[in-house]
């Protein structure tokens, strides 16, 4: 469906009407806002619509990425709900379509298509962030089982999260790097202690969870034993290619996957916008995504207080903006890259900085705006109703929020610093830090 330039390799533009066509018409015979939720994303997700790009064997219609998105706006528009979002669909899903077994995707993938299991992220340690290969979280063998102990931190979502995607140390007589499974593995056993981390927002979006003889099967291991720091890395390079600037929210849903917060049983229309509100075409994300939307909030923020005048304040909203195009354009190079088969070396790492670059802009521009207003903010329910009450001004704890969450984006799906040293070493060709983490055992490496 998708037409490409034979001379430059590059995707040509479309608008890909036959497509269009074919998902409205199935929308059509198909959507009803009384089915329940659980029962729109089984038809959803069976047809393919739910994640069009996988292959038609594992549930997709092994289409482009950019016909993913149009697939994704049509519904949109039509006034259906979209498909599952969170994780599993972002994470879990790409990381066993390309290193499970035939057995582990057919157990997998269907549940992550039809939004009946939610899944969370058990990667970064308190001593194993950065230097994520650091990890002392154990695994080891109990006959066909792993018994796994130790502790994650930063886990998104893991109060919802029906399965965890764990890296877990199987060999400590390897090298760091060598030594590592990746493991699917049930939240839903007394060895897995969820604790919410208090966020200087107010809100609690992550945890720290504490493993404690936790048991998952030798049939849980993704992409074989003592493989799981380059099932690990596909994984990184999904979220950052996911969460990056022009990236899109690829965890983003309006209705909540799994079995934990009882989402599937309510009535699906219940969870749908409006239809008819346009998102911008061309790429997803960028300025048609979250920090368009940012964008977008500022100007209007800005015209109604008269600071748009203001030459600063204007200087700064256009830099905003041309990021954000910037961003944009960067990722369909990405996805015309990948359409072409090719590798999309650093772009991914790009985007990540690009997105902290933007957030942290947005930052000081949105305070800039809102002026002494932006010193307050609440940090509970009840405090937001008093301080919108008391204001008048219901839009400024959105840019409170997001300054008061900017410095996340930095940290999380690894750090600024790290994608700097991946470009450098990788693109760049420049030297890595002399060390012998990859060559001496695990277990005689000095530790924190």
């Amino acid at each position: 469906m998708s037409a490409s330039d034979t001379a430059t390799g590059e995707v040509a533009p479309t608008d890909h009407a036959e497509l269009r066509d074919e998902v409205r018409t199935w929308l059509g015979e198909n959507w009803n806002p009384e089915l329940t939720v659980g029962q729109w994303w089984e038809l959803l997700g069976l047809a393919g619509w739910v994640a069009p790009a996988w292959p038609s064997e594992w549930f997709g219609r092994d289409l482009s990425t950019a016909e993913s998105n149009v697939v994704s706006s049509e519904i949109t528009e039509f006034g259906a709900l979209g498909a599952p979002g969170g994780l599993g669909l972002l994470l879990a899903g790409p990381t066993i379509a390309t290193h499970g077994t035939d057995e582990q995707k057919q157990r997998y993938l269907r549940d992550i298509v039809t939004g009946q299991r939610s899944w969370c992220q058990l990667f970064s340690e308190p001593n194993a962030g950065s230097d994520l290969a650091g990890l002392q979280t154990r695994a080891e063998r109990d006959g066909d089982e792993w018994i796994v102990s130790g502790q994650k931190v930063w886990t998104s979502g893991g109060q919802a999260a029906d399965l965890g995607m764990l890296i877990a140390r199987t060999d400590t007589e390897a090298p760091k790097h060598q030594g590592i499974s990746y493991f699917a593995i049930d939240m839903h056993q007394d060895g897995v202690d969820i604790r919410p981390l208090r966020e200087i927002t107010g809100r609690a979006l992550f945890n720290e969870v504490f493993l404690t003889e936790a048991r998952t099967g030798d049939d849980t291991v993704i992409g074989g034993l003592n493989n799981g720091w380059a099932v690990a890395n596909s994984t990184l390079t999904f979220e950052r290619a996911g969460l990056g600037a022009g990236g899109g929210s690829g965890a983003a849903s309006a209705a909540i996957p799994g079995q934990v917060l009882g989402q599937l049983e309510l009535r699906a229309g219940d969870f749908v916008r409006a239809p008819g509100r346009k998102r911008r075409s061309g790429g997803g994300g960028g300025a048609g995504g979250m920090f368009g939307s940012a964008e977008r909030m500022l100007v209007g923020l800005a015209t109604d207080n008269g600071s748009i005048n203001e030459p600063t304040v204007r200087q700064d909203l256009a830099r905003l903006h041309t990021l954000n195009e910037i961003a944009r354009y960067s990722n369909l190079r990405l996805k015309a890259a990948r359409a072409a088969g090719k590798s999309p070396g650093p772009v991914a790492n790009i985007a990540k900085l690009s997105m902290s670059g933007i957030v942290r802009l947005t930052r000081e521009l949105g305070l800039s705006i809102l002026g002494p207003y932006g010193t307050l903010h609440a940090y509970d329910t009840e405090q937001r109703a008093t301080l919108d009450a008391a204001t008048g001004r219901t839009l400024d704890a959105m840019v409170t929020e997001l300054s008061l969450f900017s410095p996340a984006p930095s940290i999380y799906g690894g750090t600024d610093e790290i994608q700097k040293n991946i470009i450098g070493e990788r693109v760049l060709g420049l030297p890595k830090e002399p060390n012998q983490d990859r060559t001496t055992p695990f277990k005689d490496l000095l530790k924190n």
